[in-house]
C-alpha cells in the first residue's frame, strides 16, 4: 500500500511539473507576463542548462521593461557556463532595447568573434541574432560560420532573412544558389519560392525570378533553370512558354518526354485545349514507346471531342486506333473515352454500354475495373436508368473507398440522388465529400450541396429546386431545348425564389451551346442585375466576357467584363484567365 501511494504521488508530481511549461507558455500568450515570469524563473533555477527556460524568462522580463533583471540573470549565466556564447546576443539586445545602442554593439561583435573559435556556436548565436530581429548580424553569423566551418550550410537560414528583408533578389539567388549546388533541393526551395510567386506574370517577383532564370540559363545551361522556367510559365498559365522549356529538356534526354506529358494533362484540366494539341502533337512525333503514343492520341481525342470536331471524323478515329491496336487492356482508356462519345455527343448510349460491359470482362484490375463501372454508370444516368447506376456507382464506392476513384463514385451517387429529387440522401453523401483528398470532388461537393442548402430556406418542400434538378438531368443529357424550356417555367413560376440565378445561369450556358448568343447575354447579365455579390456574379462576369469576345465580336465589352473581375472580384477562380486576357487585348507584353 505504502509503496502504491508513492507512486501515485510521484505520477501526481510529474504531470504538475510537467504542466507548468505549458501553463506558463499559455500566461505568455495571454499577454500576463509576470505570472508567466514566476514561472519560469523556479523552471530555469531548477534546470538552468534548459536554454528554453532562460531564453523565456528573458523575453517575459523585456515585455515587462526589467532590463536590470536580464543583465543579473544573463551575467550570473555566463560566468557559471561560459560556453553558451550566444547570450552575448541577448545581453547586447538588452542594452539595445534601452536605446544604448553603444553598449550594445560591443556584445553583438564578441559573439561574432566566438564564431572564429567555436564554430559549432554559429547556429545558435545566427538564431538568437534572427529571433530578435537583428537581421544584419544573423546574416554576417550564418556567413561566418559557413566559412570557418565549409561542412555548414544556413542558406535556407539566410534566404529567410533576406525574405525578412525584403530583397528578394537575393533571396532568389540564394535559393537557385543551393538546387545549382545540389538538386535534392529544388522541391523544397520551389516550395519556399512558391510563397511569392503568383500567377500574375505582371507580378514583381514573378519578374525578378524569370530575369533571374534567364540569365542563368545564358551563361551556364542547365536542366534546373528550364525546369523551374516551365514551373514559373504553368504558375502564371502561360502553357506555350511552358512547352518551350520542356521542349528544351527533351533535346537534351530524348529518353524522356514525361515533363511534356504531364504538361499536356495541365492544359487540358485547364481547358486551354490548343496548349494540349500542341503539347501531345510533338509527344506524338517523339514517343518512344506504345504507351506514351497512346496517351498522346488518346488526348488528341478529347481534345477533337471537347472542341466539337464532326462526329463522323472522331469517329473514324476511334476505329482507326482500334483496327492499329485492338480493343485490349492497352487501349482500355480509349475503350471509355469512346463509349463517352457514343453515348453523350452520337446518342448511342445502348452500344455505348455494350462497348464498356466488354471492356470489362478483359484481363484488369480493380482500379480499371472502378473507372470502367463508374463511365458505366454514368451512361446509365444519361438513359435514366438511376437503380441500375446507383447499384455500380455503390459497388465501386464500396470496393475503393480511399480512393479517388471511390470518392468519385460516392459523389456520383449524390449527384444521381439529387437528379432524382432525394436531396436528403444526396446532403448525406456530401457531407462526407467536404473532406476528400481530391480538392475537386470536395469543391463540387461543396457547390452541389450549397446549391441544395440554400434553396429549401425558403421552400421546405423543395418544389423550385425539383424543377431545377429536372432541367439539371436534362441538361446532363444533352436535350438542351428541354432543359430551357424547363428552366424557363421554373423563372416564370418561381420570380423571386433562391433557384432564380442558378436557373438564369444554368439557361444561358443552355443557349450558349445552341448558339442563341443574344439570349445568352441577356440572362448573364440579368444574373448580375439581380445581385451583383451573389455567388455567380463573378462567373457571369467571366462568361459575359468571353461571349463578348468569342462569339459577338465586341471586344471593347469583353475588355469592360474581364475588368470587372480583377478589380471587383479579386478572389474569383476566374482572375487569373482574366487579367491575361484583359492585358492581352490592351496590348501588354511581358519582356
Amino acid at each position: 500500500m505504502r509503496y502504491t501511494l508513492i507512486l501515485f504521488i510521484c505520477c501526481f508530481s510529474l504531470q504538475i511539473y510537467a504542466q507548468e511549461p505549458q501553463l506558463a507558455s499559455q500566461y505568455f500568450r495571454n499577454g500576463e507576463y509576470e505570472k508567466a515570469a514566476s514561472i519560469y524563473k523556479i523552471l530555469y533555477e531548477k534546470n538552468p542548462l534548459n536554454n528554453n527556460y532562460i531564453n523565456s524568462l528573458i523575453d517575459c522580463y523585456q515585455q515587462l521593461e526589467k532590463f536590470e533583471e536580464i543583465d543579473k540573470i544573463v551575467a550570473k549565466q555566463l560566468k557559471s557556463y561560459p560556453n553558451q556564447e550566444y547570450l552575448y546576443v541577448e545581453m547586447g539586445y538588452n542594452y539595445q532595447l534601452q536605446n544604448l545602442q553603444e553598449k550594445a554593439v560591443p556584445y553583438y561583435e564578441k559573439a561574432l568573434l566566438t564564431i572564429e573559435k567555436l564554430p559549432n556556436s554559429g547556429y545558435l548565436i545566427g538564431k538568437t541574432f534572427q529571433d530578435n530581429y537583428l537581421l544584419d548580424y544573423a546574416l554576417l553569423a550564418y556567413k561566418k560560420t559557413m566559412d570557418v566551418n565549409p561542412n555548414a550550410d544556413y542558406n535556407f537560414q539566410i534566404a529567410s532573412i533576406y525574405s525578412e528583408k525584403g530583397e528578394l533578389e537575393n533571396m532568389f539567388n540564394t535559393y537557385l544558389d543551393l538546387i545549382e549546388t545540389n538538386e535534392n533541393y529544388e522541391s523544397i526551395a520551389k516550395s519556399y519560392i512558391g510563397k511569392f510567386i503568383t500567377d500574375d506574370a505582371f507580378s514583381e517577383p514573378n519578374i525578378l525570378l524569370k530575369k533571374l532564370l534567364l540569365k542563368r540559363s545564358q551563361n551556364n545551361p542547365n536542366n534546373n533553370w528550364n525546369m523551374l522556367l516551365s514551373w514559373l510559365f504553368i504558375q502564371q498559365k502561360d502553357y506555350d512558354k511552358a512547352l518551350v522549356q520542356e521542349k528544351a529538356l527533351h533535346k537534351r534526354n530524348l529518353e524522356n518526354i514525361n515533363g511534356i506529358v504531364e504538361l499536356g494533362k495541365i492544359t487540358f484540366e485547364n481547358n486551354d485545349f490548343e496548349a494540349t494539341k500542341n503539347c501531345f502533337s510533338y509527344v506524338l512525333e517523339n514517343a518512344v514507346n506504345l504507351e506514351t503514343e497512346l496517351i498522346a492520341k488518346l488526348y488528341l481525342l478529347q481534345v477533337a471531342i471537347k472542341t466539337n470536331a464532326a462526329n463522323e471524323t472522331v469517329e473514324t478515329q476511334f476505329q482507326q486506333l482500334f483496327n492499329q491496336y485492338g480493343k485490349n487492356s492497352a487501349t482500355l482508356n480509349i475503350q471509355a473515352i469512346y463509349a463517352e462519345f457514343l453515348a453523350f455527343k452520337k446518342n448511342e448510349a445502348e452500344q455505348a454500354i455494350s462497348v464498356l460491359k466488354d471492356a470489362l470482362k478483359l484481363p484488369i484490375n480493380e482500379f480499371q475495373k472502378g473507372y470502367l463501372k463508374t463511365k458505366l454508370a454514368d451512361i446509365l444516368v444519361f438513359t435514366n436508368k438511376f437503380s441500375s447506376a446507383l447499384i455500380y456507382y455503390t459497388q465501386v464506392q464500396n470496393d475503393l473507398k480511399n480512393h479517388t476513384i471511390g470518392q468519385t463514385a460516392r459523389f456520383k451517387i449524390a449527384q444521381t440522388s439529387y437528379f432524382k429529387g432525394d436531396f436528403e440522401w444526396a446532403q448525406s453523401q456530401l457531407s462526407v465529400l467536404k473532406k476528400s483528398t481530391s480538392q475537386l470532388i470536395a469543391n463540387d461537393a461543396l457547390a452541389l450541396n450549397l446549391l441544395i442548402t440554400d434553396n429549401a430556406v425558403k421552400d421546405s418542400l423543395k418544389i423550385a429546386l425539383k424543377k431545377y434538378a429536372v432541367a439539371d438531368l436534362l441538361s446532363y443529357q444533352n436535350k438542351n431545348m428541354q432543359a430551357i424550356d424547363t428552366l424557363a417555367f421554373v423563372l416564370k413560376q418561381y420570380k423571386g425564389h433562391p433557384i432564380e440565378d442558378e436557373a438564369l445561369f444554368k439557361q444561358a450556358q443552355l443557349f450558349e451551346k445552341i448558339n442563341q448568343f443574344t439570349n445568352a447575354e441577356n440572362n448573364y447579365l440579368q444574373v448580375i442585375n439581380l445581385n451583383k455579390d451573389d455567388i455567380l456574379a463573378d462567373d457571369a462576369h467571366y462568361y459575359l466576357g468571353e461571349l463578348y469576345l468569342n462569339k459577338l465580336n465586341a471586344v471593347e465589352k469583353a475588355k469592360e467584363y474581364y475588368q470587372k473581375i480583377i478589380f471587383n472580384y479579386p478572389s474569383s477562380i476566374y482572375v487569373v484567365d482574366a487579367r491575361k486576357k484583359f492585358r492581352k487585348l490592351r496590348g501588354d507584353e511581358v519582356n
